[in-house]
């Protein structure tokens, strides 16, 4: 019998020459797929949309997650797509990005998410490891007091009114929520069992301003995260708060920033980063295990902050405005119909498209506008302020058409204008 062949784990070449011998002396020839990772222009076969059979829309609404928020700039698009080339060992690629990200943006650490909503679940999990001196294994099971275990210190402050469906990202890791209205419920919340305070930075209510509501939790030793998934541009908010002293802090990768969907930041002081990092992927017995960050969405984020830092927000502001002027110069003829631009204060801070009109002069209403968008083609997805109270103040009512105009591409806001036009002059057809 032939001796065994003994292979270098750490050499590809001697594998290749062992496996080619091998298939040589049983007198076959090797099945193996040819891959060969090189980018290559796309063409038709390329577009899985269609063959999907999913429309392409005009994203006449915003950053909505369910509309697949932003589209990323080209120098992103090619910066994912050469990640998407090799791989790399995925520690080093998440300490890299992460201290390159923090330099620029100017806090202590910044770490690479998969979304906002994640990045509060590691915020969470980081500050409860902090004040438990407990293993990421241990979150959520041991959070909550057991047979065999007393639970841990768990308690989230927040404002009544900045409670949020994100809750749920807290509670992910056994976070109870206290309730506090006025800065005496405030001060009376904190105990033993404070881990973290959350202040959502785009509620439109709460007694508690920003500052106070910092300057009260670190009296007590506590820290803060705030959540700005939404509040970008202006672009100094990815330094603003960090700079205001808040712990933690969390965007949303794929609205103004204009990174790929599926990715976030959180940034904020050093040690509770780390923490937040063990209890993220690739890590197994970790409750972020779940919340993947892809190299291509990691080195992502980093090109879109590179690209954001080369923007203008007065050059942005003045082009979604030459949009909205575009669309409602269109429509000037339509019969009782006015405009106004408005700009909401933090959330969203460019300017949205405001079209107000009476419907029983025009035959159709805001809604019915809005739904027949959707059937036409290209189809086009207005804000989901239109045609109801409340979702931007007193700007929009059952007879207005809200138009976020900040997503659209080059040449959209004419299609925009001459398809509403179209239903405006022509409500029966």
């Amino acid at each position: 019998m032939p001796s065994s062949t003994t292979i270098d784990p750490l050499s590809r070449r001697s594998f290749l020459r062992w496996s080619q011998g091998l298939f040589a002396a049983l007198g076959v020839a090797p099945a193996l797929p040819v891959f060969t990772a090189r980018a290559e222009t796309p063409n038709d076969s390329d577009d899985y949309y269609a063959k999907l059979g999913v429309d392409t829309i005009i994203n006449a609404a915003g950053t909505y997650t369910y509309l697949t928020a932003a589209i990323m700039p080209a120098q992103v698009q090619r910066a994912v797509a050469k990640a998407a080339l090799h791989p790399v060992v995925l520690k080093d690629l998440q300490q890299a990005s992460g201290a390159y990200l923090a330099r620029k943006l100017r806090c202590e650490a910044a770490l690479v998410t998969s979304g906002a909503s994640a990045a509060l679940t590691l915020a969470t999990a980081a500050c409860i490891m902090s004040a438990n001196n407990c293993r990421p294994d241990q979150i959520p099971q041991e959070v909550w007091p057991g047979k065999d275990h007393p639970g841990m210190k768990s308690e989230v402050i927040v404002q009544k009114a900045h409670r949020y469906e994100y809750d749920h990202a807290m509670q992910l890791c056994g976070a109870r929520i206290v309730e506090v209205v006025t800065i005496e419920d405030y001060k009376r919340a904190f105990s033993p069992n404070t881990v973290m305070t959350n202040f959502f930075n785009s509620a439109e209510a709460g007694e508690i301003d920003r500052k106070t509501w910092l300057d009260i939790a670190h009296s007590h030793s506590v820290p803060c995260h705030l959540d700005a998934a939404a509040d970008m541009p202006p672009i100094e908010n990815l330094w603003k708060y960090t700079g205001m002293g808040y712990d933690l802090v969390c965007f949303s990768g794929g609205k103004g920033i204009r990174g790929p969907q599926n990715a976030g930041l959180l940034l904020g002081k050093k040690h509770l980063i780390d923490l937040a990092n063990e209890n993220d992927s690739p890590n197994s017995d970790a409750v972020g295990r779940g919340m993947k960050v892809a190299k291509e969405q990691i080195v992502g984020m980093v090109a879109a902050v590179d690209w954001l830092l080369e923007q203008s927000d007065e050059a942005n502001q003045a082009e979604y405005l030459r949009r909205a002027n575009t669309i409602s110069g269109i429509l000037k003829d339509i019969p009782t119909l006015s405009s106004e631009v408005f700009m909401p204060e933090i959330a969203n801070h460019v300017p949205h498209l405001i079209l107000a009109y009476d419907p029983k002069v025009v035959g159709i209403t805001p809604k019915q506008v809005q739904a027949r968008l959707q059937t036409m083609r290209p189809r086009i997805e207005l804000n989901p302020a239109t045609g109801t109270s409340g979702r931007l103040g007193t700007h929009s009512n059952e007879n207005t058409i809200v138009i976020g105009t900040w997503m659209m591409q080059p040449g959209e806001a004419e299609i925009v204008g001459q398809h509403l036009k179209t239903v405006l002059s022509n409500p029966k057809a």
